[in-house]
C-alpha cells in the first residue's frame, strides 16, 4: 500500500504543478477515503498534504482544519515524528485563527510550545519555538493582551539568540517595537526597543540585509511611526526616502522577472515543438538555461518556494512569491502585511510628508496610485459596492480592513490636499466617498481639537468668544511640555501668541510666536503652518511700527502661501500688506496690491459658490443627516497603524470677509467681527 500511496502523491504533485488544484486534492482524498488501511504515518502525511493545499488555493479553512484535527489524533498514538507533530500543530494554530477560534488557538499553541520544550534543545525545536512564539503573541495581540504578547515574544527572542540568528533575533525585535508602539508603556521601553532593532539590523552584513526586504520594510516602517509620534519629522523624512528608494527598486525588479519570465516561457513553447532542429533546439536550451538563473539570481526569496508549509496568518496564502515581503526564515516565514499593502502604506507616507511641503503633484501620483492598488486587492477580497459582511469570506475581513484603513487615509490626505489649495469642489468629491468617526482616548489628539476649538471661537471675535477660546487653550498651553512631540507646542504657540496679541501684550506675543515658528520650521516641516506664523508676526512687526521688517516677512508668508496656492492665507497677507503700504503713502505698491488682493478674493468666492453648487454639497448636507457609519471595530483592529499617522495640520485661520483689512482680525480696538456662518 505504501507504493500506492507514493503513487498518488506523485499524481497530485503534478496536477498540482500544472494548476489542477481540484485533481490533487482527489489524488490525495483517495487515500483517505480508502476501504484498504494505510499506515497512521501515510494517513497523516497525507492530510497535512491536504490541508497545506486547501488553505494556500482555497478558503476552505473549516475542511482543513477537519484534517488537521485528525491527523493530530493519529500522531498520539506515534511517540516520534516530531517534525510532524509540529507542522500539524502550525498548521492546525493557522485554521483556528482563519476561522476566528482564538481560545482554541492558543490552547494548541500552548501544547505545541510545551512539546518543542520536551525536545533537545537542537535548531529545530527551537525554530519550532520560534513559529509557535510568533503566532501565539498575534493571538494575545488580537484578545488585548499586549502585556503577555511582549513575553512571549521575548521567548522567541531568546530562542532567535540561541540559534545565534540575527534575522529571527530582528525579527523578534521588531514585533516587540511593534507592540510597545501600539500600547506606549513608557518612553524609556519604546526607545530600548527602538535602539534593539537598530543594534540587530547594524550587526547585519549587506548581503544579508539585501536577502531581508519584508524585515527593511517593516523596521523603517515603525521607525516612522516613533518619529511620528514624537514629531520628529525631518529625521521620519529621510526614513521616507529610503522606503521610498528601497519599493522603486524592487518594483523595478520584479518587472524585471516578469520580462525574463515571459521571454522564458516563449522559449518553452518553442521547445515543445517535435520538428525543431538540433541546432535550434541546443541554442535555445542554452538561453532557457541563462534565463533561468538571471531569474533565479534577481529572486532574492526562491528557496522559499521549496519550503511545503507557508504561514497564512491573514488570510488566504494563495498570493504568489513575488507579492509577499516575507519577515523571517522558514519555519516562521509569514508576513506583516502583504506587499501591496506594504507600497500603499509607503505611498501614504509620501503623501503624509509631501502634502506639507507644497509636493501636490507628486502626492496626487501617490494617491491615485494607492488607491488604485487598494481597489485592486479589495476587488479580489470580493469587497466591492453594496456588499454585505455576510457574503464576505471570514478569512478576508480582516485583511479587507486594512486595506480599507489604508485607503480612508489616502482619502482623508486628497481632502486636506484640495483644501489646502482652495479646491473645495475636489475635497466635497473625495470626502463624499468615506464618513467615520475616529474614537480616541489619547491625550494628544484631545490637545489638537482643543486647539482647533480654541481657532473657531477666536474668529467668532466677540469677548464671551475669546474668553472661550481662553478657556480651552490654557490647559494645553500649561501641559504643552509633557507631550511627547512637538506637534501640540507649534500649534499651541500660534493659538496663545493670536490671544496675547488681542489682550494687547505684543512683546510676549512676539516671543511665543517667533518660539512656534521656530519650532514649525525645524521640526514639522509644514509650510501652511509656518506661512500663518509669519503672517501674524508681520502684522505684529506692524503694529510695533517695524515696516522693514514687516515687509520682508509678509513677503516670505505670501511666497509660501502661493506655492501652496493657498488662497484664503494669501488674501490674508494681501489685506496686511495693504495696511503697510497705506502707512508708508505707497500708493503704486498699494493699487497694485488691492487688484491682486480682488482677483484672489473673486477666485475664492467663485470656488465657493461652486462648492455650493456642486452635487457632493448636497450629498454631504444629506449624509450630514444621518448617523455617521461605526467604524469603531475597523480603527481598533488597525490601531498601530492609523492612530498616529497625522501630521500637524494647517491652522486654517481665515480672515472674515475677502479683502478685510488685518485689523479688523487682531486689533483690540475694531469693532466686533460679525461671526461666520
Amino acid at each position: 500500500m505504501e507504493a500506492v500511496a507514493e503513487g498518488l502523491w506523485g499524481l497530485a504533485d503534478y496536477h498540482e504543478k500544472e494548476g489542477e488544484i481540484a485533481k490533487s486534492i482527489k489524488c490525495l482524498e483517495a487515500i483517505c477515503q480508502s476501504h484498504d488501511s494505510f499506515l497512521p504515518i501515510i494517513e497523516v502525511k497525507t492530510r497535512l498534504r491536504l490541508a497545506t493545499l486547501l488553505l494556500k488555493h482555497t478558503h476552505n479553512a473549516n475542511h482543513a482544519k477537519s484534517h488537521l484535527e485528525r491527523s493530530q489524533l493519529l500522531l498520539k498514538s506515534i511517540p516520534s515524528c516530531f517534525d510532524l507533530k509540529c507542522r500539524t500543530f502550525s498548521l492546525l494554530s493557522q485554521c483556528y485563527h482563519l476561522v476566528g477560534a482564538i481560545h482554541r488557538q492558543k490552547q494548541i499553541l500552548h501544547k505545541a510550545l510545551d512539546l518543542a520544550a520536551s525536545a533537545n534543545s537542537d535548531v529545530s525545536a527551537n525554530l519550532w519555538a520560534c513559529n509557535f512564539n510568533s503566532q501565539l503573541a498575534n493571538a494575545l495581540i488580537i484578545e488585548g493582551d499586549c502585556s503577555s504578547a511582549l513575553s512571549v515574544l521575548e521567548s522567541g527572542y531568546a530562542s532567535a539568540t540561541q540559534l545565534y540568528y540575527p534575522q529571527l533575533q530582528m525579527f523578534f525585535a521588531t514585533s516587540i517595537l511593534h507592540v510597545h508602539l501600539m500600547q506606549w508603556p513608557d518612553d524609556n521601553l519604546v526607545q530600548s526597543a527602538l535602539h534593539r532593532c537598530d543594534e540587530i539590523w547594524g550587526s547585519l552584513s549587506p548581503d544579508k540585509t539585501e536577502q531581508c526586504l519584508g524585515l527593511f520594510f517593516y523596521n523603517e516602517l515603525l521607525h516612522i511611526f516613533y518619529l511620528l509620534r514624537v514629531c520628529n519629522y525631518k529625521s521620519a523624512t529621510q526614513h521616507v526616502d529610503k522606503l521610498d528608494a528601497a519599493m522603486k527598486a524592487d518594483l523595478q525588479k520584479m518587472r524585471e522577472i516578469q520580462r525574463l519570465s515571459n521571454e522564458l516561457n516563449a522559449i518553452s513553447q518553442s521547445l515543445s515543438r517535435s520538428d525543431l532542429p538540433n541546432r535550434e533546439r541546443l541554442l535555445l536550451s542554452t538561453k532557457q538555461a541563462h534565463l533561468q538563473d538571471q531569474i533565479t539570481s534577481l529572486s532574492a526569496f526562491s528557496s522559499f518556494l521549496e519550503q511545503p508549509l507557508e504561514p497564512a496568518y491573514f488570510g488566504n496564502a494563495s498570493r504568489a512569491w513575488q507579492d509577499k515581503l516575507f519577515l523571517a526564515p522558514p519555519p516562521v516565514d509569514g508576513e506583516w502585511l502583504p506587499k501591496s499593502a506594504v507600497y500603499s502604506l509607503v505611498d501614504l507616507m509620501v503623501v503624509v510628508f509631501g502634502r506639507p511641503r507644497g509636493l501636490f503633484k507628486e502626492c496626487a501620483k501617490r494617491i491615485q496610485s494607492g488607491i488604485q492598488t487598494i481597489q485592486g486587492e479589495l476587488a479580489k477580497l470580493g469587497i466591492n459596492e453594496g456588499v454585505r459582511e455576510v457574503d464576505v469570506q471570514h478569512s478576508s475581513i480582516w485583511m479587507a480592513g486594512v486595506y480599507l484603513i489604508l485607503l480612508m487615509q489616502l482619502l482623508e490626505n486628497n481632502v486636506a490636499m484640495e483644501l489646502t489649495r482652495s479646491e473645495f469642489v475636489a475635497a466635497q468629491q473625495v470626502g463624499g466617498l468615506f464618513a467615520g468617526s475616529k474614537m480616541t482616548e489619547s491625550k494628544s489628539v484631545q490637545a489638537m481639537c482643543h486647539i482647533y476649538a480654541a481657532i473657531s471661537h477666536f474668529c467668532c471675535g466677540d469677548a464671551e468668544s475669546l474668553a472661550q477660546a481662553l478657556d480651552l487653550i490654557g490647559p494645553v498651553y500649561r501641559m504643552k511640555d509633557s507631550y511627547v512631540g512637538v506637534r501640540e507646542e507649534a500649534n499651541v504657540h500660534f493659538v496663545y501668541g493670536l490671544l496675547l496679541v488681542r489682550q494687547n501684550d505684543y512683546e510676549e506675543a512676539r516671543t511665543k510666536l517667533a518660539k512656534g515658528l521656530q519650532i514649525a520650521h525645524t521640526s514639522t516641516g509644514n509650510l501652511q503652518l509656518i506661512s500663518q506664523y509669519l503672517t501674524i508676526l508681520g502684522h505684529l512687526a506692524l503694529s510695533l511700527h517695524d515696516t522693514i521688517q514687516a515687509r520682508e516677512i509678509l513677503r516670505s508668508a505670501l511666497t509660501l502661501a502661493k506655492k501652496l496656492y493657498d488662497v484664503p492665507t494669501q488674501i490674508w497677507v494681501l489685506s496686511v500688506l495693504k495696511d503697510l503700504y497705506q502707512g508708508l503713502g505707497e500708493v503704486g505698491n498699494q493699487m497694485e496690491n488691492d487688484e491682486y488682493q480682488k482677483k484672489k478674493s473673486d477666485e475664492l468666492q467663485r470656488k465657493i459658490a461652486d462648492a455650493q453648487s456642486s452635487i457632493h454639497h448636497l450629498e454631504l448636507i444629506e449624509l450630514s443627516r444621518f448617523k455617521v457609519i461605526d467604524m469603531k471595530r475597523g480603527v481598533a483592529a488597525s490601531q498601530s497603524m492609523s492612530a498616529n499617522l497625522d501630521i500637524p495640520e494647517s491652522v486654517g485661520l481665515w480672515t472674515t470677509q475677502p479683502g478685510s483689512s488685518s485689523s479688523r482680525l487682531l486689533d483690540v480696538d475694531s469693532r466686533r467681527r460679525p461671526k461666520r456662518r
